[in-house]
């Protein structure tokens, strides 16, 4: 699982701390690895009622990411991350 410090851009605020997002993906090999971010230019797609929806890019070897977020009952914002550790 790779967990990320993230910050959202909400146009006026500037970017803003958020809370960590944590991510863990596989099927035949491993999307995200256990100990570590995607390969770069890996995109993570997800929807869903509780979560809102979101896309994001990875980066530098997966130690960072930018995409865009929408949250429920709020607008759709920037959205970048940094990984923790």
């Amino acid at each position: 699982m790779a967990t990320y410090n993230t910050e959202i851009f909400t146009g006026g605020g500037g970017w803003q701390q958020d809370e960590p997002l944590s991510i863990s993906i596989s099927n035949r090999a491993e999307v995200v690895p256990q100990n570590g971010g995607p390969a770069t230019g890996t995109t993570v797609t997800w929807s869903g009622s509780d979560a809102g929806s979101g896309s994001v890019t990875f980066f530098d070897g997966g130690t960072r990411f930018e995409g865009t977020a929408q949250f429920p009952d709020e607008g759709p914002v920037g959205y970048r991350g940094t990984l923790t550790g």
